[in-house]
């Protein structure tokens, strides 16, 4: 499950590459268009990109679904935009984070049901960032898993399935970014974290939430091409490329999940997303 078109690419894409090589059907759920998002390449940021902005979105997101190797489904709701200023303004009318949730509910329950994934993945209950798009992807995400096997809940909207594990993303971390600054610096290189990290004080408590470490710095390549299929969002010479691929591999060679629920029995910590599950030919991010 993901908020907007990019998403798909910069949280967990390496493993959802490594997972398809398996023969794992990956189905990708993107939420919204996209539609509000800012244009943060400035190699595009232009007047005919940003009056076709929610269109461009979606043929970028073709394009990171075809290297990936995944399938994707649009939610169909409208981006919230990320509001800014104190205090906030209000959402805007009938975007993705102010419908009735239960509405949101039932649209993702009726493509699990459909789909039928064995494994979910989604954000933390601060949405990765606290972008309201996040926030309430994490929400629907979590009150869909558990609806999705309720007979009682939604009964117009296909056969019950249960999912039988849930996690959450846990892309950017400090433990993480401290790997990347300190193997940069061994290569005699210049950290672009140094500042950040100066800043950001260590999290023991988030340390410990990371139960999954799934290993995938071969298909680390893959993300990075996805990444870049995003032409609007991602600068090829911006902050994501600062910290060159090898020693992406070499520092931090997996993407990190939280496991939540689980309705089989696995062994923590774990290495693999369907630890304790036969190896179905699907899943769900």
């Amino acid at each position: 499950m993901h908020a907007h078109p990019d998403d798909e690419s910069s949280k967990g894409a390496a493993s959802t590459a490594r997972y398809v090589s398996e023969g794992v059907d990956v189905h990708v759920v993107t939420c919204t268009g996209g539609e509000r998002g800012s244009i943060l390449n400035p190699n595009m940021d232009r007047p005919d990109v940003l009056a076709n902005i929610a269109e461009i979105r979606r043929q970028e997101m073709t394009r990171a679904r075809e290297i990936l190797g995944v399938t994707q489904d649009w939610l169909g709701f409208v981006d919230s935009g990320f509001p800014e200023g104190d205090p906030p303004p209000p959402l805007p009318t009938g975007c993705f984070a102010d419908l009735p949730l239960e509405e949101e509910m039932e649209a993702l329950v009726r493509l699990m049901r459909t789909f039928r994934p064995h494994v979910v993945t989604t954000y933390d209950e601060n949405g990765g960032y606290p972008h309201p798009d996040h926030v309430r992807c994490h929400q629907v995400s979590v009150a869909a898993f558990a609806a999705a096997g309720d007979a009682a809940a939604y009964p117009d909207a296909g056969a019950v399935w249960q999912p039988l594990k849930l996690y959450y993303h846990h892309s950017f971390h400090r433990a993480r970014t401290q790997a990347l600054h300190d193997e940069m610096v061994q290569r005699g290189m210049e950290s672009p974290y140094a500042e950040r990290l100066a800043e950001w004080k260590p999290d023991p408590a988030h340390d410990a939430r990371i139960t999954t470490r799934v290993p995938c710095a071969e298909w680390f390549p893959v993300r990075d091409r996805a990444l870049l299929a995003h032409a609007t969002q991602i600068d090829p010479e911006g902050a994501w490329f600062a910290c060159p691929l090898e020693v992406h591999q070499a520092a931090w060679p997996t993407e990190d999940f939280e496991l939540v629920h689980s309705h089989v029995n696995t062994e923590l910590p774990e290495s693999d997303l369907f630890a304790g599950v036969s190896r179905p030919p699907h899943t769900g991010t």
